[in-house]
């Protein structure tokens, strides 16, 4: 690889950084072609060179990524989500069969998690839509109540005042 093709990559990944707030960095060496083919089917994967990450994720001045720098060893792989939890959950689902990918570390939101033992967490946060959809259902939920005791006083009020008729006469 030229100095160029060097540079043009560091650039191509410092804009893939500075575009997305959710990046999680695996070790996926040892997995067979197949296997690496369904990885990638799943969510976006990209192996590079650990010097070139590290220039790219320090030309990335939006973004402290600092923390992460001690993980670039060995075999890493980047994989971008737009959903935080959506690769944390494609690594448990890989790992029920294999014993790789192993999470080094993720970068959501500006918070780092390094370790293995943090895919659990990571895969049990909730993404943008779903907390949406919670917020949503609590707003909705005293509004039906409201709703729903006006309709049945409706009623109940109807039938009262017919009784109250019916004995009057």
């Amino acid at each position: 690889m030229t100095r160029q093709e060097k540079d043009q990559l560091v650039d191509d990944l410092s804009g893939s950084l500075k575009e997305t707030n959710i990046i999680y960095l695996a070790d996926t060496a040892d997995l067979d072609a197949e296997t690496t083919t369904a990885l990638r089917r799943e969510c976006y994967v990209q192996v590079v060179k650990n010097t070139l990450l590290k220039r790219a994720m320090e030309k990335t001045e939006e973004k402290e990524f600092a923390e992460l720098y001690d993980l670039l060893k060995g075999p890493t792989a980047i994989m971008i989500s737009g959903t935080a939890n959506a690769p944390a959950k494609v690594i448990k689902k890989f790992r029920a069969k294999n014993q790789k990918p192993i999470l080094k570390g993720a970068y959501i939101d500006e918070g780092i998690y390094v370790g293995d033992d943090q895919i659990e967490a990571l895969a049990n946060l909730k993404s943008k839509e779903e907390l949406i959809g919670d917020i949503i259902l609590l707003l909705q939920s005293p509004a039906k109540n409201v709703i729903s005791a006006l309709q049945s006083g409706k009623n109940t009020l109807g039938g009262l005042i017919r009784t109250l008729e019916e004995r009057a006469t």
